[in-house]
């Protein structure tokens, strides 16, 4: 069976981008053992991701390169911004490089990068950590099935063989 919509695919991957040097950066693997596993066409994965992966059946290997447009957008000046320090008085203050929640006004949840700790503010980076910058994918199809009605009433794959439920 091939990959199309309404199937569950699951796969290896591994996931790098580029350094400022053209060098190619590791970022994250599934391996068999840790597959991911997703319901095609359903709009969780980036929708150039699923291009790329129309047709193939289990056994294809894949590599492929996705632009930062195609995967998390290029990074936009305007998301970043400085917070008050005492936000943060009932917790340790974050550093440079930490990751921190936020909230917004209607209660979103969302991650933000600090970038710089001042006298009286933290800077944060508001952009998606991979936003612009290419996703350079390499893996192999493990497994193609039909998604069972239950999986697409849900819009979300129940695990390889259809069982892992919720």
């Amino acid at each position: 069976m091939s990959i199309k919509p309404n199937t569950v695919v699951s796969l290896t991957y591994e996931l790098h981008t580029t350094n400022e040097e053209g060098q190619q950066v590791f970022v994250e693997k599934a391996d068999e053992q840790n597959a991911l596993v997703f319901l095609y066409g359903a709009g969780m994965m980036l929708p150039k991701f699923e291009e790329h992966l129309t047709g193939l059946n289990v056994g294809d290997e894949y590599k492929f390169e996705l632009s930062a447009a195609d995967g998390y957008g290029d990074l936009d000046p305007g998301a970043f911004a400085d917070l008050p320090k005492d936000m943060f008085k009932d917790v340790d203050l974050p550093n440079v490089g930490d990751v921190i929640p936020l909230q917004d006004n209607e209660g979103n949840h969302f991650r933000a990068g600090v970038t710089a700790v001042h006298d009286t503010t933290i800077s944060v980076d508001l952009n998606h950590p991979m936003a612009g910058k290419n996703l350079i994918f390499g893996g192999k199809i493990l497994s193609v099935r039909e998604a069972t009605e239950e999986e697409l009433s849900h819009g979300h794959a129940h695990g390889a063989d259809g069982h892992a439920g919720h």
